[in-house]
């Protein structure tokens, strides 16, 4: 018999509990519930509603997750960092040049904030970005949308030309 491709033999067997009884298999509260609020962003833009506009402008940070040691040092290498929020949104407005919002689960089943993640939104304000920590689907659903009815922030002054690097404008 074989599982995902691989005879039953290779399988990892996950350690029993103490009383002998198999463990059942971890659930990701937190992903599934951040794969929601991206489900219902989509829906929001879909309907043109204001808070729909930040759907293009989010993305997630895979920095959580259970992998190898191989490919967490790869990551580590390719500049992963410990502690960098969920949820960024490189839409400025309110006055901050984006947001870094920290997605956890619903209570009780939230984990608690890094310190790295602490750390993270802390220096995050100070640069400049709005940064929150939404705990459950509601929580982040109002942040989005107080977050989305703010006037965009406005550049004011020249900006630098950067000279280094291709410009991909004319590619």
């Amino acid at each position: 018999m074989t599982v995902r491709g691989l005879p039953a033999c290779k399988r990892r067997q996950r350690k029993p509990k103490a009383d002998g009884t198999p463990r059942k298999r971890p659930v990701d509260w937190e992903g599934n519930e951040q794969a929601v609020l991206m489900r219902w962003l989509l829906g929001e833009k879909m309907r043109g509603e204001p808070v729909g506009d930040l759907y293009d402008a989010i993305y997630h940070v895979p920095n959580g997750g259970v992998r190898s040691f191989k490919t967490a040092a790869a990551m580590k290498r390719q500049g992963a960092k410990a502690g960098v929020s969920d949820l960024p949104v490189r839409q400025a407005r309110g006055g901050w040049h984006g947001l870094y919002l920290e997605f956890k689960a619903t209570p009780p089943r939230d984990a608690d904030l890094s310190d790295s993640q602490f750390a993270w939104l802390e220096g995050s304000e100070y640069e400049g970005y709005c940064a929150v920590l939404a705990r459950g689907i509601d929580e982040a659903k109002a942040v989005l949308r107080e977050y989305a009815s703010w006037p965009r922030t406005q550049v004011v002054g020249q900006r630098q030309v950067m000279g280094s690097g291709t410009e991909w404008r004319n590619l």
